[in-house]
């Protein structure tokens, strides 16, 4: 879905930060989901429009199994054939399980036929609970557009069924549970794959110069941070709130069960003189091919006081740039804004790569994915850069794949910040604060990773007990 234009206020990054926000991946730190065996779920579908304004289909699922079903094991898919260009926006009407407790995101088929390139994946939060043997979720009354409201056609779209006016299994829209595909029949080649497939594999791969960074660190103080190539922002300038500070003693480390946690607290009382914002970045610009990973989790609510501020919460890669629309920039961004921003009402995970942009008068080149809806809780993170495309997944799945036109030219660094875009969002003159948590870093020069063997790589240093490593050599 690129947009060139997308209206985003330049991020300047002033003279420690090479700036902006990063695109890195991770993948579960525990063991993955063993086959869904025994389960087993059917998915019943109506059409409640025919109309040519949006695609509005509802769906039950039901646990056709002999226990108990977690919904956040559930993954529904509806497949259809996107018109040239299109980006799409999901909406969920009701729910019977609550709208706030389903996910709704947009993928892109490896293979596409003439009715399905993408489909739209419906999921659930842990808020959803457990479906009984034999019970079904009850209506989701689901839909999507064209997000500059053109009009489309469903006729030509695989899950399309316009005469299904009542509930009824539908083979058309599949459904895996942990992965394991259980129901439903996709376009031809696009079978819902195990997380990881069979093939994929989940021992380390072979060994290659890497960064691995466990965040075990006692403060930010603590001399072992410089020593393993990090800087804790302290210099002023942007991106965010004209007079805000960047903390240093906002970076923290602590123990959350046996792993080493990194926070970022971005702070304000509705001024800019109140506002503290936290980064911290490679000093290091050596970084371009391969696979970047890290474990992340996104905060939708502050830790106390008036919700609403403009936060954007990252992970990505970037260069600096030297002239304006130089062709040499580069950066990678995993951006989330749990209360919207940059034209957007509500929470919203973006990741975008860049080829360049003018500050003033502001003009972009970029390509983007993004997802409308909640990604509250860790999450796992990684992005891929080859010779031809740039792939990001959240959570073991694809997320967006951008073009080759946007690889980068240049090596950089490997990036964390935690910042307000305004202080419109809310308007409030009592203190709160956003905490953005970091897991682990990973880094794999010139070697396209899996999610499933980013996991085994983490889990594989941490077995041998190895809190940091990096064996990149210096950019030439």
């Amino acid at each position: 879905m690129s947009d060139p234009s997308r209206n985003r206020k330049p991020r300047i990054r002033a003279a420690l930060a090479v700036a902006a926000v990063t695109g890195l991946g991770a993948t579960a730190l525990t063991a993955l989901p063993a086959a869904a065996a025994g389960e087993a779920v059917t998915v019943q579908y109506r059409q409640s429009a025919t109309g040519s304004d949006q695609v509005e289909p509802w769906l039950k699922v039901v646990n056709t199994g002999s226990s108990s079903l977690p919904l956040s094991q559930v993954k529904v898919r509806y497949y259809f054939k996107a018109d040239a260009g299109a980006s799409y926006t999901y909406a969920c009407s009701w729910a019977v399980k609550g709208c706030a407790n389903l996910t709704g995101t947009f993928g892109t088929l490896a293979h596409p036929t003439a009715t399905a390139d993408r489909y739209l994946e419906v999921g659930f939060t842990a808020g959803a609970g457990s479906l009984a043997a034999g019970a079904d979720t009850g209506d989701m009354q689901l839909r999507f557009h064209r997000s500059d409201w053109q009009p489309l056609n469903q006729n030509d779209d695989y899950s399309f069924g316009p005469a299904q006016t009542a509930y009824t299994a539908w083979s058309k829209v599949t459904a895996t549970v942990a992965g394991v595909p259980v129901w439903g029949t996709s376009p031809t080649g696009d079978a819902p794959t195990p997380t990881p497939t069979p093939t994929d594999p989940t021992t380390p791969p072979p060994a290659g110069a890497a960064l691995f960074d466990d965040f075990d660190y006692t403060g930010h103080t603590d001399p072992a941070v410089n020593a393993h190539g990090w800087s804790v922002r302290s210099n002023a300038g942007g991106p965010g709130v004209p007079g805000a500070t960047w903390a240093p003693e906002n970076v923290t480390f602590a123990k959350e069960g046996t792993n080493s946690i990194m926070n970022l607290r971005t702070s304000t009382a509705g001024t800019g003189e109140s506002t503290r914002h936290t980064e911290i970045l490679t000093r290091a610009t050596k970084f371009r091919n391969g696979t970047y990973a890290a474990r992340v989790r996104f905060s939708d609510a502050p830790l106390s006081g008036p919700d609403g501020d403009r936060v954007v919460q990252t992970f990505f890669t970037i260069n600096d740039l030297k002239a304006p629309m130089a062709d040499d920039y580069a950066e990678y961004d995993f951006e989330y804004l749990p209360n919207g921003g940059w034209g957007e009402p509500a929470n919203i995970l973006y990741t975008t790569s860049w080829e360049t942009y003018r500050p003033d008068p502001w003009e972009a080149v970029n390509q983007h994915s993004e997802s409308r809806t909640s990604h509250d809780g860790w999450h796992d993170l990684v992005l891929t850069i080859d010779d031809s495309a740039i792939v990001y997944y959240v959570d073991g799945r694809e997320f967006g794949r951008h073009d080759a036109r946007y690889l980068p030219e240049r090596p950089m660094s490997i990036n964390f910040n935690q910042w307000l875009i305004d202080l419109a969002g809310q308007t409030s003159t009592t203190p709160r604060a956003y905490d953005q948590k970091v897991d682990y870093v990973l880094h794999v020069k010139d070697q396209v990773l899996t999610p499933a063997q980013v996991a085994a790589k983490v889990g594989a240093y941490r077995s041998a007990g190895t809190a940091f490593e990096d064996t990149v050599p210096a950019a030439p």
